[in-house]
């Protein structure tokens, strides 16, 4: 099954893309995909409704959550990413986090403000929890998995790396995580870790991976947070990004006004973004 929001920004509604490829308001059954309402119960719901189909015409998608969780992020989880950054491949997960207030729709513009210098994109594949996760073996861990998404971990690379402290304050600007369009059941993904990815800027591909270059995979993943944290239904993964970011480029590539993105994973879908001055 396939979760989408679609509708004006702040006024989206609950969807589902049905196995036909046709979008249907789900607003019967749920009043819209919040933390607190995601569930296995959830799904089966919407799977045994009938559901009115929606004219897609001029549809803006939003993101398939109404908000997230904690939104966490793998850092230097593809190997060559790790070898375009001239760093070792890490001997467990690096953890960082991006504020929930970045959540955006797949469409939705990235905004470019006064003092950014390095804007850069990353396409991931994230995870989207739908049971709560505490101390789970790897074994379990994909059973607390809701479903995957296509995000967009933009990063503003000068407040990243060069402002000292944390990465988050790179990370948290207003529509760094644009996610979706959809959020894919887990059971229409059978193997996480062979899917393909890819992101183009302005029309030239710069980015084309394949998940099986993890370095730690989704259940591994998972099962790691948990033991540092109680992972919630509605937290977000973003599972980190394949080489070709504009950071590893020589000279190194930054997103500029008027420039376009367009990113996407197999069997997820595609987004596409425009950056636009503040």
């Amino acid at each position: 099954m396939r979760l989408v929001r679609f509708g004006e920004f702040g006024r989206e509604r609950p969807g589902i893309r049905d196995t036909q490829g046709v979008l249907r308001d789900a607003s019967a059954v749920v009043d819209d995909y919040r933390p607190e309402n995601l569930s296995e119960d959830l799904i089966a719901r919407l799977a045994a409704a009938e559901l009115p189909k929606v004219d897609e015409a001029n549809v803006r998608y939003g993101p398939p959550l109404a908000r997230a969780g904690t939104i966490w992020c793998i850092g230097l989880n593809y190997a060559l990413h790790a070898r375009e950054a001239g760093l070792e491949v890490p001997a467990e997960p690096i953890v960082f986090s991006k504020a929930a207030s970045t959540l955006c729709g797949p469409g939705d513009d990235i905004l470019f403000a006064k003092g950014m210098t390095k804007l850069d994109w990353e396409v991931e594949l994230a995870v989207v929890i739908g049971k709560p996760a505490l101390a789970v073996a790897q074994a379990e861990a994909l059973d607390h998995v809701l479903g995957y998404a296509v995000v967009n971990d933009l990063s503003e690379r000068a407040w990243q790396m060069e402002r000292g402290g944390q990465w988050m304050k790179g990370k948290s600007f207003p529509n760094f995580c644009p996610l979706g369009p959809a959020i894919v059941t887990r059971d229409e993904i059978p193997d996480p870790q062979d899917l393909h990815l890819w992101l183009e800027v302005n029309g030239e591909r710069v980015q084309d991976g394949r998940t099986d270059d993890m370095i730690f995979g989704v259940s591994e993943i998972v099962a790691y947070l948990s033991q540092f944290a109680r992972l919630m239904p509605g937290d977000i993964i973003c599972t980190g990004t394949p080489s070709g970011v504009g950071a590893g480029f020589t000279p190194q590539r930054w997103l500029q006004p008027g420039d376009t993105v367009r990113l996407g994973i197999e069997g997820l879908g595609e987004q596409s973004q425009m950056v636009v001055a503040l």
